[in-house]
């Protein structure tokens, strides 16, 4: 895991395979209801949970849209699309409102569930190092195991090449 402060870490992350348990999580989304993995799951649902860098940047923007126009059939499934990023409920709500997204956006300003999903990793850009979120995808069926898995995955096309490999079409 990740150790020292926020601005000091050392990238101790784990990396989680296909077949494993996904960590559970239980936290609010931006307009303050509560989602956790063990009631969704208890509930038969199975959730995609994918972690995003940042509301309104291009590629996030891109990926969320793109789950947004999904949704429907993503329903009609019994799936359920969760976002996280580390943003605040405030971001979270300008980029629900301004792209008219249909699924709910997760806190994780102390990046708790990051880390456990291992997302909360060493980056490279321009030659500098740093931590950041890497965009990545789980897929957690109703027996709580990861169904699929996706780490560093590209915003653009990204969730049409999830729902070939979840054979939707």
């Amino acid at each position: 895991m990740l150790e020292g402060t926020a601005t000091n870490m050392v990238d101790r992350s784990t990396t989680l395979e296909v077949g494993m348990k996904a960590p559970e999580f239980s936290t609010l989304d931006s307009e303050g209801n509560n989602h956790s993995l063990k009631e969704l799951n208890d509930a038969g649902k199975t959730v995609i949970l994918y972690f995003y860098p940042r509301d309104s940047t291009p590629g996030c923007t891109k990926q969320a849209c793109d789950f947004r126009d999904e949704m429907g059939q993503l329903k009609m499934q019994d799936y359920v699309v969760l976002g996280v990023s580390k943003d605040s409920a405030k971001s979270h709500d300008k980029f629900t409102d301004k792209y008219d997204l249909n699924f709910p956006l997760l806190l994780d300003e102390e990046r708790e569930i990051h880390i456990a999903y291992g997302v909360w990793r060493e980056k490279m850009n321009y030659g500098r190092k740093f931590l950041g979120c890497s965009r990545s995808t789980f897929v957690i069926s109703p027996d709580g195991n990861l169904k699929w898995v996706g780490y560093n995955v590209r915003a653009k096309g990204h969730v049409a090449k999830l729902l070939r490999e979840l054979e939707f079409e």
